[in-house]
């Protein structure tokens, strides 16, 4: 049976890498894959997903995809050849929209993998990642780590080298606004090692 998917982990663990890897291995076997990130992650354009290492591809908007197939979930002969539906930074999702995908799951049984940030910069559930949480069949966590080597759950917001604590909760960036840090160095505000006075 189909399972919907909830795969997570902080900022720079490779989850968008991960879900075009996992793409090309079903386009491979001549498998056919629906690609989806919601309308709000407008990085790399508005219909691309692009990973830090260069994998890149295109993609739906859920938000398209959810209101073309509204009438077809009714008939799951419709989603006869799709192996397949990845979702990538999931957490932008509304709650909605992940009933729509666990609909899919269950009606029409295809699996269903989303890949994205389980809690924002003050370390609060994202709306879309609290949802699958609820409702996933399965969760995994994709791994990284902090500067210090432990195991990184927490994504820091940086500005001038500092943590921010306040602002908006969706603050759309990379390397240069965010880094991932374990629990420790996260409530410390360290953003990398303190700095050794040397020799002479």
């Amino acid at each position: 049976m189909a399972k919907l998917y909830f795969r997570f982990g902080a900022m720079g663990s490779s989850k968008t890498a991960n879900a075009l890897m996992v793409r090309y291995n079903y386009l491979e076997r001549g498998q056919k894959v629906i690609l989806l990130k919601p309308r709000l992650d407008s990085r790399d354009g508005e219909r691309v997903i692009r990973s830090r290492i260069g994998l890149e591809a295109d993609c739906e908007f859920v938000e398209e995809f959810i209101e073309r197939t509204k009438e077809e979930w009714k008939n799951p002969v419709s989603y006869a050849d799709v192996a397949c539906i990845l979702v990538d930074e999931c957490q932008f999702m509304t709650p909605d929209q992940v009933d729509c995908l666990a609909h899919i799951v269950d009606f029409c049984n295809i699996p269903v993998i989303c890949y994205g940030l389980r809690t924002d910069f003050q370390s609060k559930l994202f709306p879309g990642a609290a949802r699958l949480l609820e409702l996933a069949d399965e969760i995994d966590q994709v791994p990284t780590v902090c500067w210090c080597g432990r195991r990184a759950h927490f994504n820091a917001r940086v500005v001038d080298g500092k943590i921010v604590r306040e602002g908006e909760q969706v603050f759309l960036g990379g390397n240069e606004s965010y880094t991932a840090l374990c629990r420790k160095h996260f409530m410390l505000g360290q953003v990398k090692p303190p700095c050794r006075k040397g020799k002479g």
